[in-house]
């Protein structure tokens, strides 16, 4: 089964899923914003998934800095752009395992996952 985790390799959060992966032996790829992008068609699946709203990270400063005009009367097609011009805006890790997507880090969710 493929693994493969996206973020931003500086993110705090994202180390921790890192080295939770690498301690457990599990083998993933690793896809990385900054360097690669994303399309807005993974996200338009992934939001499919666990909706746009789980991925669209709120709480970030890239989000916060925001002009409130692009922040009002956020819907997905909206959010989804946003989320390919500014990739930090997507709430890091998003873990692709096989057909499951997990959102966040959480070491009970992953070994659940893993188990």
């Amino acid at each position: 089964m493929t693994t493969t985790i996206y973020g931003i390799k500086n993110c705090d959060t994202m180390k921790k899923a890192r080295t939770w992966l690498d301690t457990q032996g599990v083998a993933y790829a690793f896809h990385d914003y900054k360097a690669s992008g994303i399309e807005a068609t993974t996200l338009r699946g992934w939001a499919g998934q666990v909706g746009w709203e789980k991925l669209l990270n709120r709480a970030g400063t890239t989000f916060r800095k925001l002009p409130e005009a692009d922040r009002e009367g956020l819907d997905e097609e909206k959010a989804i752009a946003l989320m390919v011009s500014q990739p930090s805006m997507i709430k890091r890790p998003v873990l692709a395992h096989g057909s499951k997507l997990l959102v966040g880090f959480s070491a009970d969710t992953y070994s659940k996952e893993f188990a």
